[in-house]
């Protein structure tokens, strides 16, 4: 390794860097008496560039990644890595036309910039193949989406919600980093391949206690990232707080850029585990042990994450008439769904397409329904239920886009939120087609059903209630185009999902 290699595996996330210092530079060197309107349009405009020249050089990269001076692999390139990095870029370009029409901050060359950063990290953090490079990616993801958080100064919510996303991210990083230290000291090594052969492979001395408190500190710390339950407690309020483009920031970009690295652990635990289970059945040493039926330990973890976060956050969004919090919980929900994959994780691309699938679509879905109850909030000055009251007739564009996109979330058919779990369930039932897994994801099923229920709760305030005040309700050019552009989208991959499966089958 050198630092020409070194440099052309993060192209893209030089490209972020030097665009956000572009930002900076233009909009406090240049633009720092213009009107706010104008400062935020340029600064989004040369964001959105920064993103294109970063995914212009993303093909520029290595083949076969980045290995450091022992020969193990630091940062890969292509699969799946790729695949989430163009996912990072276009939520981030979304997220920075919802951001044209915000009124929130006068700081817009600050704000543009710490997002361009946290994309960054989101990119590090999808290719990452080292414990130490997990870490930092994190942690320069996690810091910005903490200001992104806090940014609406006039807000208490606002504060509230950083706050507390910043405490609970803080502990997350320490459980996180105590876990890693445990797998360093049980393997030797920081790279992820080479801890998986020392911990499950035909040669491991055998399970170790440490073993078990280290993935219970990893499952700590990377739930808080997903926000899973447990460790969800900061999602409601940082949703709730956060101005509309930053939450539609976190529950995009973030969940990307986190379980494409929790598919990079899942590939290396499936493909060591595979390989010592055709060694044990071809020297006649009988089959791997297993927990509760359960591969591995790390399996068992993850299922008992989904089951809890698919069924507390659907119940709790039933009790909420805040919107974003409604939100916030079908997150925690749509969370679960794909650590019901992760756990019966398979050694194919099968479950790593079908969780890459799901990510994207529900990123692009996420991103259009906060823009659109940011519209709402901005005029009606709450994200209550009612403030959706006769949403149809003083916005009929928008009553439609929320539709589309509340309906896609629930998983209605033809739109693009059906394919998506229809192609997550397949893929755990494919993988192992016993009474547990078929039970899982019928419970899923069920939730998705309940699900339905609250999305239904809003759409009736929109379509069937009568509006408390008629008046029209206005949002930019720039704004109701990117929300259409969205809505088309979740239709157009709904009515012909081969089209995503064709492309991300294709890296």
């Amino acid at each position: 390794m050198n630092y020409a290699d070194l440099f052309r595996i993060t192209l893209s996330e030089t490209a972020l860097e030097v665009a956000a210092l572009v930002v900076l530079v233009v909009d406090l060197g240049f633009l720092r008496k213009a009107q706010v309107k104008t400062r935020i349009f340029v600064a989004s405009l040369l964001g959105v560039l920064g993103c294109g020249a970063a995914l212009l050089v993303l093909p520029m990269q290595p083949m076969g990644g980045l290995a450091g001076p022992g020969g193990d692999l630091l940062l890969s390139a292509g699969g799946y890595s790729a695949i989430a990095q163009v996912g990072i870029l276009a939520l981030t370009v979304m997220t920075l036309f919802l951001f044209i029409d915000s009124e929130f901050t006068r700081h817009a060359g600050e704000y543009v910039a710490v997002v361009l950063m946290a994309a960054a990290g989101g990119l590090l953090i999808s290719s990452a193949q080292d414990l130490l490079v997990i870490f930092v990616g994190l942690e320069l993801l996690s810091l910005g989406l903490y200001i992104l958080a806090a940014f609406a100064k006039k807000s208490g919510k606002s504060a509230e919600g950083a706050l507390k996303y910043y405490l609970y991210g803080g502990m997350s990083a320490a459980f996180l980093l105590f876990g890693f230290s445990y797998l360093y000291g049980l393997a030797g090594s920081t790279n992820l391949h080479r801890i998986m052969l020392a911990t499950y492979g035909t040669n491991a001395p055998g399970t170790s206690p440490l073993l078990y408190v280290a993935l219970v500190m990893i499952a700590a710390g990377l739930g808080f990232k997903v926000a899973a339950v447990p460790f969800h407690m900061w999602a409601p309020d940082a949703y709730e707080g956060s101005p509309a483009p930053s939450a539609a920031f976190i529950a995009s970009v973030s969940k990307v850029a986190s379980f494409a690295l929790l598919i990079g652990i899942g590939t290396a635990a499936a493909h060591v585990l595979d390989h010592a289970q055709q060694v044990m059945e071809f020297t006649s040493s009988g089959p791997l042990p297993k927990y509760l039926g359960f591969r591995s330990t790390w399996s068992l973890i993850v299922v008992l994450l989904a089951v809890a976060s698919m069924v507390l956050g659907n119940l709790a969004a039933l009790a909420q008439v805040s919107v974003r919090r409604l939100l916030a919980y079908s997150a925690i929900a749509h969370a679960g769904y794909m650590l019901l994959a992760l756990a019966y994780f398979s050694h194919s691309a099968m479950s790593a397409n079908a969780i890459q699938y799901y990510i994207l679509t529900y990123g692009i879905t996420i991103i259009g329904a906060f823009g659109a109850v940011g519209i709402v909030e901005r005029v009606a000055g709450s994200d209550r239920l009612d403030a959706f009251l006769g949403l149809s007739q003083r916005n009929p564009v928008l009553a439609s886009e929320l539709l589309v996109l509340f309906l896609s979330l629930a998983g209605i058919p033809p739109l693009v939120g059906f394919w998506a779990k229809f192609n997550l369930f397949v893929a755990v039932l494919k993988t192992d087609r016993g009474v547990v897994p078929l039970a899982l994801v019928a419970l899923a099923v069920a939730m998705s059903a309940v699900s339905l229920y609250y999305y239904l709760q809003v759409l009736k305030r929109v379509y069937v209630m009568p509006a408390a005040d008629k008046t029209p309700i206005r949002a930019s050019h720039i704004t109701m185009i990117t929300l259409q552009l969205i809505t088309a989208a979740v239709v157009v991959l709904g009515c012909f999902p081969e089209l995503l499966q064709r492309w991300i089958a294709g890296f």
